[in-house]
């Protein structure tokens, strides 16, 4: 059992990681990581939101009908997702104004629904925390390393202070504009992707 404990937890972090082997929650990646900050509590929202998720529906997962296990799933969501944000609109207003709609959209985020089907539907209510806190740690593992990436490069910034000193850009440095537009995501969590493929050839298909 701890055995099972142990990999539902580190697994998702890399071997089987939803966005690099799933492809799940890559929208994310293109929309709030431009900057680290926003990136890193979108990462942390998700990480709380499917570990709860999880637990809730594993602890009544013997009392849910069949047929209306969906509903039962998305309402559970909508009421965490409306508490996260709630809390961010009182306690860290202006990231919840960098992120706007996209806490609302966690509820569509398919690693959530994913994990409620695959697993907490079929465990138990700590196997299912475990598997939800890996699940959303390694999205955003995935969600910081853009975001850091990004806005480095595209604006010399990081957490919006200046780390590129001043001395470059009177040199001629320029920052790259590239990186802060939507496609410099897609491109970047490709070479994660292909490189997390080329180091674990197992998972490739034949």
């Amino acid at each position: 059992m701890a055995n099972k404990n142990t990999e539902a937890f580190k697994q998702p972090l890399w071997i089987n990681n939803p966005v690099l082997v799933q492809i799940l929650g890559i929208c994310s990646a293109l929309a709030v990581t431009a900057q680290l900050k926003p990136a890193i509590v979108m990462g942390l929202s998700v990480t709380i939101i499917v570990a709860m998720s999880n637990v809730i529906i594993s602890l009544l997962r013997n009392t849910i009908p069949n047929r209306i296990r969906i509903i039962i799933q998305l309402v559970v969501v909508a009421a965490l997702v409306t508490v996260v944000s709630e809390i961010l609109k009182a306690f860290a207003y202006d990231v919840s104004v960098q992120l706007s709609v996209y806490i609302g959209l966690i509820i569509t985020n398919c690693i959530l629904m994913g994990r409620l089907e695959a697993f907490a539907m079929q465990n138990g209510p700590w196997a299912s925390f475990l598997d939800g806190i890996g699940n959303g740690l390694g999205y955003a593992a995935i969600l910081v390393v853009v975001a850091f990436v990004r806005e480095l490069f595209g604006s010399g910034t990081l957490f919006g202070f200046q780390v590129i000193p001043q001395a470059c850009y009177e040199a001629g440095y320029l920052n790259n504009g590239l990186m802060i537009m939507p496609p410099m995501a897609l491109i970047l969590a490709g070479c994660i992707i292909w490189y997390h493929r080329a180091k674990n050839k197992d998972l490739q298909e034949n």
